[in-house]
């Protein structure tokens, strides 16, 4: 196992637009070395007020003391300000600062702070680099790697948006000392997704060491990462655009997305809207007969021992329905879920039966 102490470096191979992936306790200082080594001359930050009490001067330290001009632009906190409100904000903020395509965008925050940003990059002056510089633990594992990035709508979670790779991502583990409990559970539901859909070792060791996560040790911690990160970082590089296998990532999603816009964006946090849903899917896989019930268990199990929430709102079938038939993996106008054959192994693009989503959706 590596040190806790030394950095460790992924790389997610995607030939000229490769990137690298770095975690480690203190790797905020390396954002302007960083960015040199990418040519850039300027840097905007893109932050929210909490993070920027936090985290904001380390970053612009760095970027300063390599010479980089640096400016910062604030973006509301929370998934509700995830929207073409605060999109347009941001645009006209990179005018106002004559933002050029070379400028490096620095996305310093959450998932919202990253999908915001990094959908800004992709489409001000028809693409501008930036940089991942995740603070959750949920962006840490998830949507800083990938290159997805966007809004959400109010009929649907995420349905504007683009495929736009950042140039580097840099984790730093310390960066999820100030995070809130909640923040840090929801966070553990997307790496507990990459043990249940690939890894059942990975998952295994969750079960002995999900304490330790809990509360925030930094070995543990950076084992969780890295492992996330290189498991999504071989599957983006196997398929980038979500056409085949990628499809496994969105374990839980979709039940989840439907959570998350039924209940008003930021009343269930991304990760407890997951956690119930990935307990759905596997409910729908043992319905199934994919599953046996003691993975069910298992599952249900530990995401219930990390806090997260595991019984889905009753919204009603027609309810489910109708928001789950916006979803983006909808095909010729059928929902295909993900699926799990066993804890370690996924499925995607299956159909399932009104009749057996009727005996499982409350």
């Amino acid at each position: 196992m590596t040190s806790s102490l030394e950095p460790r470096v992924l790389a997610v191979g995607l030939g000229e637009r490769s990137y690298p992936i770095r975690i480690g306790n203190g790797v905020l200082a390396e954002a302007g070395s960083m960015a040199a080594a990418l040519g850039a001359r300027r840097a905007i930050v893109v932050t929210n007020p909490v993070v920027a009490g936090h985290w904001l001067a380390p970053v612009t330290t760095s970027l300063t003391a390599r010479g980089i001009a640096t400016a910062t632009i604030e973006i509301p906190d929370g998934e509700a300000h995830k929207d073409f409100a605060t999109l347009e904000s941001l645009l006209t903020r990179l005018l106002e600062h004559q933002a050029e395509r070379k400028t490096l965008l620095v996305a310093l925050g959450g998932g919202v702070v990253g999908d915001l940003a990094g959908f800004a990059a992709a489409i001000y002056q028809r693409g501008m680099p930036f940089i991942q510089i995740p603070t959750t633990l949920l962006s840490q594992v998830d949507s800083s790697v990938g290159g997805k990035t966007g809004i959400n709508h109010p009929l649907g979670k995420n349905m504007i948006g683009a495929f736009h790779q950042p140039r580097a991502v840099l984790i730093d583990t310390a960066c999820l000392a100030t995070l809130p409990p909640r923040e840090l559970a929801a966070g553990v539901a997307e790496v507990v997704k990459y043990g249940a859909i690939r890894d059942l070792a990975f998952f295994a060791w969750l079960e002995a060491n999900l304490d330790a996560l809990r509360r925030g040790d930094p070995a543990a911690l950076a084992q969780a990462i890295e492992v996330s990160c290189r498991i999504k970082a071989e599957i983006v590089a196997a398929d980038e655009r979500e056409e085949g296998e990628r499809a496994l990532l969105n374990f839980g999603h979709t039940f989840g997305h439907a959570i998350e816009n039924a209940m008003g964006y930021g009343e269930w946090l991304h990760g407890e809207a997951v956690a119930t849903g990935m307990v759905v899917a596997a409910q729908v896989s043992a319905r199934l007969g994919m599953l046996p019930a003691t993975d069910v268990d298992r599952l249900r199990d530990l995401l219930a021992r990390a806090a997260l929430p595991v019984t889905p709102p009753a919204l009603g079938y027609e309810r489910w329905m109708s928001l789950m038939a916006r979803d983006k993996k909808v095909t010729a106008g059928t929902i295909r879920f993900v699926l799990l054959e066993a804890l370690g192994r996924a499925v995607a693009g299956q159909d399932v039966s009104a009749d057996v989503l009727r005996d499982v959706l409350p």
